[in-house]
């Protein structure tokens, strides 16, 4: 139980949520949905929460860090971050039977392994065009019709649902960054919680950094903020499974 504790605290710093905020566009409604909701008060403190821990200490820090940091060997360090997480995207991309997306998965983390510095080169996109298929194992539960359930606002991490929740689980046990299933998979790098806690806020703080201001871009027009990023989470998760 002490382990589960653990790996639901540090995987709210997985990448997971990254895409979320990458995949909002302007098509999704402002409108608030009609949606069952019994955790709404929790989620609300939870959405207040992060939105004052994300503005007042991850911006600042990865402003901080940006300003020490040249754009070029950031941009590497998320490409290498985007190219470890290869047995993710491979795994759930089999799943859904989506073979041809996982033989491309394969073929970009070999030539940017390869001949891409280890992956702080995206030689794959950059000079063979073949680009990433980002799936997660969220999506692969919805992809054989599991529906998300209720939602569930979880600490730093953001908007979420019961569905997802069990997907982000399944992920952090292929994920090279986090110590669940350690015991099995080999290629795990933290030895320890505290070191999967480093390395994770290491790779938000270089996300943030690329794009500080999105968050705040995308919240301007809401007019609740809650149900707003609820919502826009929902859709784009629809989204991304019907694709």
């Amino acid at each position: 139980m002490k382990k589960i504790i653990f790996i639901l605290l540090f995987a709210i710093l997985s990448y997971a949520n990254e895409d979320f905020y990458e995949d909002f566009d302007s098509e999704f409604s402002n409108k608030p949905q009609e949606v069952f909701d019994p955790l709404s008060g929790y989620n609300r403190l939870m959405t207040t929460f992060n939105d004052k821990v994300f503005l007042n200490i991850v911006v600042p820090v990865s402003k901080g860090y940006a300003y020490v940091v040249p754009e070029t060997a950031r941009t590497g360090i998320d490409n290498f971050f985007n190219n470890i997480m290869f047995p993710v995207r491979f795994t759930n991309n089999l799943l859904q039977l989506k073979f041809k997306n996982s033989l491309e998965e394969l073929e970009r983390f070999l030539i940017n392994t390869l001949w891409g510095l280890g992956g702080f080169m995206d030689l794959a996109t950059s000079e063979l065009n073949i680009k990433a298929h980002k799936e997660d194992f969220g999506q692969t539960l919805g992809f054989y019709g599991v529906g998300e359930g209720i939602p569930v606002v979880l600490p730093l991490l953001g908007p979420s649902n019961l569905r997802d929740m069990v997907g982000l689980a399944g992920d952090n046990i292929l994920s090279p960054i986090s110590t669940l299933g350690e015991n099995t998979m080999e290629y795990k790098i933290p030895n320890n919680y505290l070191e999967e806690f480093g390395i994770k806020t290491f790779d938000v703080v270089n996300n943030t950094s690329l794009n500080p201001d999105q968050y705040e871009t995308i919240k301007k027009d809401a007019l609740d903020l809650y149900p707003f990023l609820r919502d826009i989470y929902s859709q784009a998760r629809k989204r991304q499974i019907e694709e």
